[in-house]
């Protein structure tokens, strides 16, 4: 997976970019034989590092589809339901997400002094924590993984007060929905929006989908706006180099359309491009 937009020339690169968690992920064929007691001595493999458990509710398999006008299908398991199992680090910032056919290392912010550690050791986490999950595998003989699916997310907060005060500035923030402000127009300024919209990489090796929403921090109430950007697909070539090469793919990709999508003036004011 070599094609990119970018023509050679280096990532956008911020001082301080709104980012406030970020995923690395594979969706694979349930591991029919990963019963609930294997869940706790596989988090013996994790727990030096990750010594906090959670359980939750599985994630569905939502997967893209290139055939048709469809961007992406269920696909049912004929499997009883397995729990997602949270290994925690430190005071929360990393996360090992298990399930029968899912991992995933995500990184997000708990505070504000917290720094975005970037893209590669997102991914150095991931593919360390996987090798322990095959390895586990392999050692009880529960079979392999098959991998169906990829998937990078990045999840960014803009508070209100950062280049836009009510959402009738959205056209500061992302300049492709700029909302007319006349004064005599009917509708006032909006008080809600949720926005979505796909585009595909090339050689059809995923899609990449950016939603847009308005939200209110739960403990302070504060307004702000979600910008979630994700890439899921997969390519022909299913070795792990080829995966590697997937995620920086994918990773360009929502880089390079952060960068595309928002404002020239908030980059520069609040998030401080440096390239």
């Amino acid at each position: 997976m070599s094609d990119s937009p970018s023509n050679g020339l280096p990532l956008p690169d911020f001082e301080n970019p709104p980012v406030i968690e970020v995923f690395c992920g594979i969706l694979f064929k349930p591991v029919s034989k990963f019963l609930t007691p294997y869940l706790g001595l596989l988090w013996e493999k994790y727990r030096d590092d990750y010594p906090k458990c959670e359980e939750l509710a599985p994630l569905g398999p939502v997967s893209e589809r290139f055939d048709d006008i469809s961007q992406v299908s269920i696909e049912i398991q004929n499997v009883p339901p397995l729990p997602r199992v949270w290994f925690i680090r430190g005071k929360g910032n990393e996360i090992i997400q298990v399930q029968r056919d899912r991992f995933l290392h995500n990184w997000r912010k708990m505070d504000n002094k917290d720094e975005y550690p970037r893209f590669d050791k997102v991914k150095k986490g991931f593919w360390d924590g996987l090798l322990h999950f095959k390895n586990f595998l392999s050692e009880n003989a529960l079979g392999g993984i098959e991998p169906l699916q990829y998937e990078t997310t990045y999840i960014n907060h803009i508070p209100q007060g950062e280049g836009w005060h009510q959402l009738g500035d959205i056209g500061k923030i992302f300049p492709d929905f700029s909302f007319r402000t006349q004064t005599d127009r009917f509708l006032p300024a909006p008080t809600g929006m949720n926005w979505h919209t796909s585009f595909l990489l090339p050689q059809t090796a995923g899609r990449l989908h950016v939603r847009i929403r308005y939200a209110k921090l739960r403990d302070t109430g504060k307004p702000l706006l979600i910008l979630e950007l994700t890439v899921r697909g997969i390519g022909e070539d299913r070795s792990p180099e080829a995966m590697d090469s997937w995620f920086d793919v994918a990773r360009e990709w929502i880089v390079r359309g952060f960068a595309d999508l928002t404002g020239n003036e908030v980059q520069k004011e609040i998030w401080k491009r440096k390239r």
